[in-house]
């Protein structure tokens, strides 16, 4: 399995940034799509944004132009720099990571961090 531990998740004013961070251990980013999905209370879970095998890279039409999915790969890590942030943005946060091509249902993931909270109000 992948070990995921997200940060950087905080409150913040509408319009304002954040970068989450992803420490991911015991994988290698050619392997693997790596991705952020948020899930809101009563909502269903949802992909953001996600860096495919071919490191082509994919976003929900809702973040588009406002987030951005990268990786460092000597750092092991997975960043999601979000900017204009938008009160609809309020949602834990989750990095994930699938053995295969990018998938935009959270069931075909298989590895998951605990999440961080993003708050904007």
């Amino acid at each position: 399995d992948v070990q995921l531990v997200e940060s950087g998740g905080g409150s913040v004013q509408a319009g304002g940034s954040l970068r989450l961070s992803c420490a991911a251990s015991k994988y290698r980013y050619t392997s693997y799509c790596m991705g952020w999905f948020r899930q809101a209370p009563g909502k269903e879970r949802e992909g953001v944004a996600g860096i495919d095998t071919d490191g082509s890279t994919i976003y929900a039409d809702s973040v588009k132009g406002r987030f951005t999915i990268s990786q460092d790969n000597a750092k092991n890590t997975l960043y999601l720099q979000m900017n204009s942030l938008k009160p609809e943005d309020t949602s834990m946060y989750y990095c994930a990571a699938r053995w295969s091509r990018c998938s935009s249902d959270w069931r075909d993931w298989d590895d998951w961090g605990q999440g961080t909270q993003v708050t904007v109000s």
